[in-house]
């Protein structure tokens, strides 16, 4: 029997099983669609995820996939990158969403997960023991806690009967890849001329003829899950260009509307949501990937401790109060982003506003650490300016400190040489380097790379062991 199910196998279902698995625990995913899906909805890796991928040592296998793209600009508007930016990796990573799961697909296989595709959960019950799901074809399971993670229209959410309120689509985009008979020249010139009214209008080329072709739609379909047709959107494009480029041959066509919409609630008892059940946003600053991955990494090893038996008390809950306010802080910047790319009169003015104040250099670093994730501090209580912070990559003389944190485990980073966890040994590692770059003598560093502690009190360091690694052993 599975300890935990995790509803969908899209990159948040998919990522919050290996963690889960990393740390031990049994797990199953269970995907509606009969295969993974081709369709290009995430075409880019921000700084943060791509820290996370260099923490579990997958990073390596998705740089040379990708386009490097630097960073600095916001809601189209340019400007160079901040000085400092406290990332090893200061550029988006273009790379088309269904490469991306394929990557976590072959890792996910690597940990022994298992992935069934075709099943759709479509009942769920709990008791104070653990959670049964309901398939589609009648078939039941069992497990002690079940994630969803299946999306905007998430089957979970709606079962558990949490709130899902905020924005409705109002606008909807027609996307599509296809090829195109006209040549770069005329593509360009008629997008470069629709895009001074229509910022959702594009033809990006992937080559061999191939083109990533978007248009608005005249309004929203009353099912956003049935995609268009090649001549509906081939009718949007010849309506605002003049000429549908001879797009022919599609090879999977979708819409996406703009709803902006946050979760009351991210657990109802032994059942959790993530990744867009838990959110949904427009794409601007194509944040939505990235913060799916960010809620896994966050969850994966609290709720592994959870199943395990070694959570403190609150642990499993910290998980809702420190994502939470996250995904709300993205909504309200792809609100702002929204706005800025409107074309009447008052959001244009702001804009222009803004684009003087993106000269200055705190305000380009806040935009930017914003969208990229590196700026998030999770409340941890009062302390230093570091603690709920993440600790950028730093070198040691054992090593990176990405590598160290590969493990999955807790890390002590002494420069002391005076500080243990001993009883600990199991759950967190203690690296003693005095060279190391830090401004602080210790730091205390949760599985997911936050800092939890700095000093270098001992009774002070065991406090927040216990607090964040449980009782010793």
């Amino acid at each position: 029997m599975p300890e935990v199910l995790v509803a969908g196998g899209g990159p948040t279902g998919v990522m919050l099983a290996c963690e889960l698995r990393l740390r031990g625990v049994r797990v199953l995913v269970l995907e509606k669609d009969a295969e993974p899906t081709k369709v290009v909805r995430g075409l880019g890796l921000h700084a943060r995820t791509l820290e996370i991928l260099d923490q579990r040592g997958l990073l390596d296998r998705f740089l040379p996939l990708g386009k490097q793209y630097p960073v600095g600009g916001f809601a189209g508007i340019s400007g160079p990158m901040p000085a400092g930016l406290d990332t090893a990796y200061p550029f988006v990573l273009g790379i088309p969403q269904p490469v991306t799961e394929r990557l976590l697909r072959e890792h996910a296989a690597e940990l022994g997960v298992e992935i069934r595709y075709g099943h759709e959960v479509t009942g769920l019950s709990q008791d104070d023991d653990g959670v049964t799901a309901e398939l589609a074809d009648g078939t039941r399971l069992r497990s002690r806690y079940l994630v969803g993670c299946d999306g905007g229209r998430s089957t979970v959410r709606k079962l558990l009967g949490i709130g899902f309120p905020g924005e409705p689509s109002t606008h909807e985009t027609l996307l599509g890849e296809v090829e195109l008979t006209a040549s770069a020249e005329t593509i360009d010139a008629a997008v470069a001329e629709v895009r001074k009214t229509y910022n959702d209008f594009g033809a990006m080329p992937l080559g061999d003829g191939l083109y990533r072709l978007g248009a608005p739609a005249d309004g929203v379909a009353e099912d956003r899950a049935v995609p268009p047709t090649l001549d509906e959107l081939r009718r949007q494009v010849r309506k605002l260009a003049g000429t549908d480029f001879g797009a022919h041959s599609p090879r999977w066509l979708s819409r996406f509307g703009d709803a902006t919409r946050l979760a009351d609630r991210y657990r109802a008892g032994r059942v959790l949501l993530a990744g867009d059940a838990a959110h949904v946003h427009p794409p601007y600053g194509g944040q939505g990937l990235n913060l799916g991955v960010q809620d896994a990494f966050n969850l994966g090893w609290k709720l592994a401790a959870e199943v395990t038996g070694r959570a403190p008390d609150g642990l499993l809950d910290s998980y809702a109060a420190e994502r939470r306010p996250v995904a709300a802080d993205v909504l309200d910047t792809t609100r702002a982003q929204h706005v800025l790319l409107s074309p009447g009169p008052g959001p244009q003015a702001v804009r222009r506003l803004l684009t003087e104040l993106m000269d200055l250099e705190d305000v380009r670093r806040l935009l930017v650490e914003k969208v990229t994730a590196t700026g998030i501090r999770y409340d941890l209580g009062a302390g230093p300016a570091l603690l709920g912070r993440r600790l950028p990559d730093v070198a040691l003389r054992q090593g990176r400190l990405h590598e160290l944190l590969r493990t999955g485990r807790g890390l002590l980073l002494d420069r002391t040489g005076r500080l243990t966890v001993e009883g600990w040994a199991d759950r967190v590692d203690h690296v003693v380097d005095a060279d190391a770059a830090l401004d602080v003598p210790a730091v205390l560093l949760r599985p997911d790379g936050h800092v939890a502690w700095v000093g270098a009190d001992q009774q002070d360091l065991l406090d927040q062991v216990r607090r964040w690694f449980g009782a010793e052993t």
